[in-house]
């Protein structure tokens, strides 16, 4: 694009000392992250290239693209401070930052600084394009708990270094005494920012965050506590099989392979769905003849591709369901592009609302495998629902039973690609709509997100 060919123009000369050459590289192919800049910025182009250049040195000063666990302090893990959790009633993530176990200290704020960008990078690269909701949980803190540095660097988190990240800023429980304080952060926002600020007390976060994720002393019902290892995660399980919920894991990953083994190869070699050429193969819903159109009758077929290192997945982002009948099935399309035969399982957060076929199979080498996930009964769907699709390659195939497989496969070759749930509208939860919080952003944001997608903008696997 032009704007990108100014930046190279302007600020990638003698950039070697300047910038980490992974981000250069994701910059150039990745439209959307150019897109998200411009967007946040109303598309004055100067302003947009500062964004990139700030935002490029502060992730090259903090090695953001190497910050893993143990870089991390194992004692910040350990205090719960800050951590990802739950989502509010629009379906973004929430961003929880305990504040009342916050101590300010010179000696560890860097440390602190590293920690919140960690939480961060994990969050993009599961779930690119997503904005997150940040919940400043203020019980029982006081003015020794707030360093306005700290603060300061937590807002341009979202103003500078990831653009368009931020749904909504909900600061819970604020003692009177932070009051000036607050004032002087208003000042740092700047007005798209204080737009997304929301005040609550503990009973008016219920406004924006459903009881099921929100602590006791808030007057929620999640069972949830902190503990570290591991990092806390979405709890991804089984779906239900065609006659409903099984014993166990291994048993169904065991039936689940010699039944449906035959099944996806069929599907695989008969799958005239080329990937790249998805929606040129679909403007002609009339043209499917024979068995896969009966099959898989009903189902949304997808539009756009997120593309792995082992498997393209089809759609990218996220699986449409709606209440009409014609809306209750999705299709998800595999298509194997490593050297041997993959192996693969679906999970979601809903186990009970969602029936998955196959949910855990293999595909060969250049073959497709198309799974239908459909709503079970009168459940409908929500905008918390997530889908995890795991992948890994098989070395020697043929002589391994899946369960077994997946017991013994090393977690670093297990490729891992996240699909959120989008609600068509006029199938909406009750509730949702909410008399404050800007409910256009996640889905105006997604459209945008997915015409950069469709149109040719690519996303790798980071």
């Amino acid at each position: 694009s032009r704007e990108l060919q100014r930046f190279t123009n302007e600020f990638l000369q003698d950039s070697t000392e300047k910038y980490d050459s992974r981000d250069v590289e994701r910059l150039q192919s990745e439209d959307a992250l150019v897109e998200g800049y411009l967007t946040w910025r109303l598309y004055v182009v100067d302003d947009a290239l500062k964004m990139i250049d700030e935002s490029l040195q502060w992730r090259k000063e903090f090695g953001v693209n190497d910050l893993t666990e143990s870089v991390i302090p194992r004692w910040m893990f350990e205090t719960g401070a800050v951590f990802l959790h739950g989502y509010d009633k629009e379906g973004n993530k929430l961003f929880w930052f305990k504040v009342k176990l916050h101590v300010k200290d010179p000696k560890t704020v860097l440390d602190k600084k590293k920690y919140v960008a960690f939480w961060l990078e994990r969050y993009a690269k599961k779930e690119p394009g997503m904005p997150l909701t940040v919940v400043f949980d203020m019980s029982d803190s006081g003015i020794s708990n707030i360093d306005m540095d700290f603060v300061r660097y937590i807002i341009n988190c979202f103003k500078v270094y990831y653009p368009k990240f931020l749904s909504k800023m909900i600061i819970v429980d604020m003692p009177w005494i932070m009051n000036a304080a607050w004032k002087i952060v208003k000042t740092w926002l700047g007005p798209e920012a204080i737009s997304k600020l929301r005040f609550a007390s503990k009973s008016e976060v219920q406004t924006f965050i459903g009881p099921e994720y929100l602590p006791a002393h808030m007057g929620g019902t999640d069972p949830f506590k902190y503990s570290y290892p591991p990092l806390p995660d979405d709890d991804f399980q089984m779906p239900l099989c065609d006659n409903g919920p099984v014993a166990s894991e291994d048993e169904m990953e065991s039936k689940e392979a010699d039944a449906e083994s035959k099944d996806a190869l069929e599907s695989s070699f008969s799958s005239e769905v080329a990937v790249n050429f998805l929606e040129d193969s679909l403007r002609s819903e009339d043209n499917d003849k024979g068995e896969t159109s009966t099959k898989y009758k009903g189902a949304r077929k997808p539009l756009t591709t997120f593309k792995g290192h082992l498997l393209h997945v089809s759609p990218a982002e996220e699986l449409s369901f709606g209440s009409v009948e014609t809306e209750r099935k999705s299709l998800i399309i595999l298509s194997n592009v490593a050297k041997n035969q993959v192996a693969f399982k679906v999970r979601t957060t809903a186990p009970e609302k969602y029936r998955v076929k196959p949910s855990s199979s293999c595909c060969e080498p250049g073959a497709s495998v198309d799974i239908v996930v459909s709503l079970h009964g009168g459940s409908q769907a929500s905008p918390q629902d997530r889908f995890l699709i795991m992948a890994a390659e098989m070395e020697n195939a043929g002589s391994q039973e899946l369960a077994l497989f997946w017991k013994e496969v090393p977690k670093a070759k297990v490729m891992e690609h996240r699909l959120r749930c989008h609600v068509l509208e006029g199938a909406k939860p009750t509730g949702t709509p909410l008399r404050d919080a800007p409910v256009e952003m996640a889905t105006s944001g997604q459209q945008e997100l997915s015409m950069v997608v469709s149109s040719g903008g690519r996303r790798t696997c980071s």
